[in-house]
């Protein structure tokens, strides 16, 4: 007589069916990974979408959008810093062809001044803004912690970047299509002062016998790659101004204005 306990050890009679073999599951890190070139792609459709170009070429996009403190190689070729640098001309070009058309009568001085004013980057940044791209931005810890998602200097950088991808990607008409989608509105609205603060500074300060403005650098602080600069106007009997700015000529130019403001002092120069 066979024990029970020995019933366990029997083969199992053929044709039986056997319990199903189940699927290994997915590792989290396979999950966080899908689930973000997922997000990623959504965030890419919705950017597109806004912009109004699809691009054949999704690669350029995300270039546009790479900071490059996001960067794990040292290629910085892979930010969007060559896209930025074709950008800016393009961008040029656009302009200046609007600019030419819409005003006939204006001469070269008042053409290249409206220009600058049209392509300076805080105009860039502006747009960046109405077209959320911040949103995907890819930037790494050094950049997020210094604040340079939310920086002029890098959402100017980073709308020109995307209107070169467009440039490359669409050609001269897309990259056109875009740049006249959002520039032509701010080309009619009436423009602040085309004279340069620094300019009107020093005019003002000499017509009362004081001396050339001096502008000092006060500090420098973020990373290498994306600085930002504090500097000091100081005229004799005035308190100094500041202004800070993503170069030295940026910061000197907000301190101006901000000397200019505070003395009551118009765009034209007069006393207010």
């Amino acid at each position: 007589m066979i024990d029970d306990a020995t019933s366990v050890d029997r083969p199992q009679p053929a044709g039986e069916p056997q319990p199903p073999e189940l699927p290994a599951s997915e590792s989290s890190a396979a999950k966080k990974r899908r689930t973000g070139k997922a997000k990623a792609k959504a965030t890419a459709a919705a950017i597109e979408q806004r912009i109004g170009h699809s691009f054949a070429d999704p690669s350029l996009l995300t270039t546009a959008l790479t900071h490059v403190s996001a960067l794990k190689s040292a290629r910085r070729t892979d930010s969007y810093q060559r896209l930025e640098f074709l950008g800016d001309h393009v961008l040029g070009l656009i302009v200046s062809d609007m600019l030419y058309r819409a005003f006939p009568d204006a001469d070269e001085g008042e053409l290249s001044k409206r220009l600058a004013d049209l392509v300076r980057k805080e105009s860039c940044a502006d747009v960046a803004r109405h077209l959320d791209l911040s949103e995907g931005i890819k930037i790494g810890t050094v950049g997020a912690g210094a604040g340079a998602k939310l920086r002029k200097s890098v959402l100017g950088d980073i709308c020109e970047a995307v209107i070169g991808a467009v440039y490359l990607d669409g050609g001269y008409e897309a990259a056109s299509n875009f740049v006249r989608s959002n520039w032509t509105e701010r080309m009619h609205k009436p423009v602040r002062s085309l004279r340069d603060p620094k300019t009107v500074l020093q005019e003002w300060a000499q017509a009362r016998g004081l001396p050339t403005p001096v502008y000092r650098e006060v500090e420098r602080t973020g990373p290498h790659h994306d600085p930002q600069f504090r500097v000091a106007v100081v005229l004799p009997g005035l308190e100094p101004a500041e202004g800070v700015g993503g170069s030295k000529r940026a910061a000197e130019k907000v301190a101006a204005s901000a000397m200019l403001a505070r003395e009551g002092v118009g765009a034209g120069g007069n006393d207010g």
